[in-house]
């Protein structure tokens, strides 16, 4: 009968000393799922199973989808816009502005424009969205009312005596709030080609966000009156009439910018009349 291989007295001795020097070490605890030699020359690093790779799928990744740069849509759509007609078009297909989803109508403009003077206000208020129309509110009876003080009118006979209004969101924001920076920015180039089809002679900038888009200040109490230059076109920052009907000490402000608006108007008119 085969005898078995076992541990004698003097191997369990050798083992029970090891671990007892273990324990005087401070040794707790066994970690590891297998036992390490330390006393070997070469340490003993366990076997880590590694799965194998999975076979290439055969169907094609789409590429991840990147969003579209609404700003640089916006400037593609405007820039191929050649006349009005088409400008208001590409407004009203622009599908970025989340403006548009709560709004009735489209606010694109009124006047002649072929007028001297293009006012821009900020948006569509509750009237101008359900008209469909820039300052058809309060704001643009009172508006309407300040223009015909100095011989303007969005409905006058005389060409020389028209204005023609626009506003730098053409969809009303909600509770009639002020327009944020991200909506400026994405309908500014909008705005400029607007401003370049029409070529006016003048600009008239209603408050702060149209000063903020187009001169890149706010501060309306402290800009109304003085002119200021926008693509190469004396621009007059104004107080909004808004503003106006819930502050009514501003209105001496606002006639004296009026004055300054006249005052330039008159002497193009006479430079063109030589």
């Amino acid at each position: 009968m085969e005898r078995l291989n076992t541990p004698s007295e003097d191997d369990f001795a050798l083992q029970l000393a090891a671990l007892a020097w273990q324990l005087d070490l401070g040794v707790t605890e066994a970690i590891g799922e297998n036992p390490i030699d330390r006393f070997q020359t070469e340490p003993q690093v366990p076997q880590v199973a590694v799965p194998p790779s999975p076979k290439a799928s055969l169907t094609p990744v789409a590429p991840e989808t990147v969003a579209p740069d609404a700003v640089a849509v916006a400037a593609r759509d405007a820039a191929a816009a050649g006349d009005l007609a088409a400008l208001r078009a590409a407004i009203a297909a622009y599908p970025h502005c989340e403006l548009q989803k709560g709004a009735r109508n489209l606010v694109f403009a009124d006047g002649n424009p072929a007028a001297r003077v293009m006012i821009i206000g900020e948006a569509p208020g509750r009237d101008e969205d359900l008209q469909g129309l820039p300052f058809v509110g309060a704001a643009g009876q009172l508006l309407d009312r300040m223009l015909a003080a100095i011989g303007l009118s969005r409905r006058a006979a005389d060409p020389q005596s028209q204005v023609y209004i626009t506003n730098v969101l053409p969809w009303r924001p909600p509770q009639n709030r002020d327009p944020d920076a991200a909506e400026i920015a994405m309908m500014l180039p909008f705005l400029q080609r607007h401003i370049e089809l029409v070529a006016p002679k003048f600009l008239v900038l209603m408050g702060n966000s149209a000063c903020l888009a187009l001169l890149g200040r706010s501060g309306i109490t402290r800009l109304s009156g003085k002119w200021a230059e926008v693509s190469g076109l004396p621009a007059l920052p104004m107080v909004h009439p808004a503003y106006l009907l819930r502050t009514p000490e501003a209105k001496r402000e606002a006639w004296a910018a009026l004055l300054e608006l006249r005052m330039r108007l008159k002497g193009n008119q006479d430079v063109e009349n030589r």
